[in-house]
């Protein structure tokens, strides 16, 4: 709805975006009574954290883009009263792989007792699960004394050290290249790839990359919910947003889409936003603003000069089964396998190999991808007909493919890329992935990529970096502010993933963003 047609001309806050973290910030504000219009260039809220139905005449609503749930605090849940659930996945992860001329791998879940089979059958001995156990213990500590500092305003360096109270797993995380601690802790080539690929999501990177960029997506990825477990959301990502939307539109914030911002100038303590429509132009007023988009939109909006974009290195792709396919390592069920996380040419030195490729500007020979199966875990985002028939999504998430590679034909490109990656889940297969793809309306397989191209052309993502820039430590330095949200203009923040401790479906940056809005206002 159009921002000047029965409301006001001015609110306490206006926020730039009607993403996750901005419908965070827009329902914490308007709980505390303050008025608040949220202006969304789309026509509908949720921005990458969407449910949709990609396939025409297909009753499948996919999560198109973000897809699990791990950085969403409880806290933002209760505080709002979201009626949104999660549910736990049984199996972490399964990994296939040949050796010795026979089909295996290594499935992770279903209990203790299975997880130390599975490692022992895999590298016929104890010691690579007790150092699994003793590793991931470690990374379970730290997450349980992090986690809960996402909320609060930003530690310092010494402060987060002593909060983690353990040298050892401070110097393996925030010190030294996360391959270091990879390399002295496993043997086995199999365990190291599965351990090192949570450094590498959206993230172009070498194991011992000195930047340590590999070390932080780690930690995002461990320190989830104090456990690090990764979650399905039940209905899909689109569930997450429209609880969302629910409780800020309930608690008095108006949700315009349609709604482009394309200026905010401010002296500091007003602000003024302008922004168009499909029927013209208009300007509202505000004492604050928080704008729920990359740095670079950010500063195209005050007028400042954008930093360098972060490049992204993913491809995304969202397929609809008729049935799982089944698996050439007969011990495992596909329903267990694809219900975690399935490994494709995640190696350890396999994926060594994919960068160094991608690195001198080639398309890697084995691209590295992982999957896993929605529907398992949750069903509702299918309609009845389609359960009643056994099929099934698949997300694939690929690594090591950053967005240079796509830039001399994006389109051909995706296609190569596409057909390679499949080919590499086609080896672990006993039937070709193609056979169980369902078809659409009309008669085309049930299957779309997106590269980072795509997601800077669809979503405005920088370099089509998943998290806006490359991700932060979760603690304070020079010029980050109490929050980690705060710009060079006094009411003006940045809510979105960009902001230090962003990145992921978290809501952590719109969390904070109201909090700072609240402290000045003495709420």
């Amino acid at each position: 709805m159009p921002a000047h047609e029965g409301h006001h001309r001015s609110y306490d806050a206006v926020i730039v975006g009607g993403g996750h973290n901005g419908l965070v910030a827009a329902a914490y504000l308007a709980r505390a009574g303050r008025s608040v219009l949220v202006l969304e260039r789309l026509g509908n809220t949720g921005g990458a954290a969407v449910s949709t139905r990609p396939f025409a005449g297909v009753d499948a609503r996919l999560s198109r883009y973000s897809y699990l749930v791990s950085l969403l605090p409880k806290k933002i849940v209760r505080d709002l009263g979201l009626d949104f659930r999660i549910r736990t996945r049984n199996v972490s992860s399964y990994t296939p792989v040949e050796r010795d001329g026979r089909p295996t791998g290594l499935l992770v879940g279903g209990g203790e007792r299975r997880t130390r089979e599975a490692f022992a059958r895999l590298t016929g001995g104890e010691g690579e699960y007790r150092a699994w156990q003793r590793f991931y213990d470690m990374t379970g500590r730290v997450a349980q004394r992090v986690f809960p500092t996402l909320t609060e305003p930003l530690p310092t360096r010494d402060e987060l050290r002593l909060r983690v109270d353990d040298e050892e797993a401070w110097r393996v995380l925030f010190e030294e290249p996360i391959g270091a601690a990879v390399e002295d802790r496993f043997a086995d080539d199999l365990v190291r790839g599965v351990v090192l690929t949570d450094a590498l999501i959206g993230t172009f990177a070498d194991a011992h990359d000195p930047s340590l960029k590999q070390n932080r997506c780690f930690l995002y990825h461990v320190i989830g919910g104090g456990t690090g477990a990764w979650d399905v959301p039940v209905g899909g990502m689109g569930a997450l947003t429209d609880a969302l939307a629910t409780a800020a539109r309930d608690a008095g914030a108006v949700l315009a889409t349609g709604h482009e911002a394309v200026r905010i100038d401010t002296d500091g303590r007003a602000a003024e936003i302008s922004y168009r429509t499909a029927d013209g132009e208009g300007a509202v007023a505000a004492r604050h603003v928080l704008v729920n988009a990359s740095p670079q939109q950010l500063a195209v909006l005050t007028g400042d000069q954008p930093p360098a974009p972060a490049e992204g290195a993913q491809l995304k792709v969202n397929m609809l089964l008729k049935r799982l396919p089944r698996l050439r390592d007969s011990e495992v069920d596909p329903r267990e396998a694809f219900s975690g996380t399935f490994h494709i040419a995640e190696g350890y030195e396999q994926l060594a190999t994919a960068h160094a490729q991608a690195a001198a500007g080639r398309l890697p020979t084995a691209p590295p991808s992982e999957i896993y199966c929605h529907s398992l875990t949750d069903p509702t985002i299918l309609g009845p007909d389609l359960v009643e028939q056994g099929y099934q999504t698949l997300t694939l998430f690929g690594l090591h493919t950053p967005a240079r590679l796509f830039d001399r034909d994006n389109d051909a490109v995706r296609e190569e890329l596409l057909k390679s990656t499949l080919a590499q889940l086609d080896a672990h297969l006993a039937e070709p992935l193609a056979d169980c793809l369902a078809t659409d309306a009309d008669g085309r397989p049930c299957i779309e990529a997106k590269t980072p191209l795509d997601l800077e052309r669809d979503l405005r993502l920088p370099g089509g970096n998943i998290f806006h820039r490359e991700l932060s430590w979760p603690y304070a330095q020079e010029g980050t502010g109490r929050w980690g949200v705060e710009t060079r203009h006094a009411n003006v923040l940045l809510c979105g993933a960009g902001a230090v401790r962003g990145g992921g479906v978290s809501g952590v940056p719109g969390h904070n963003a109201a909090m700072a809005v609240l402290e000045e206002l003495g709420d």
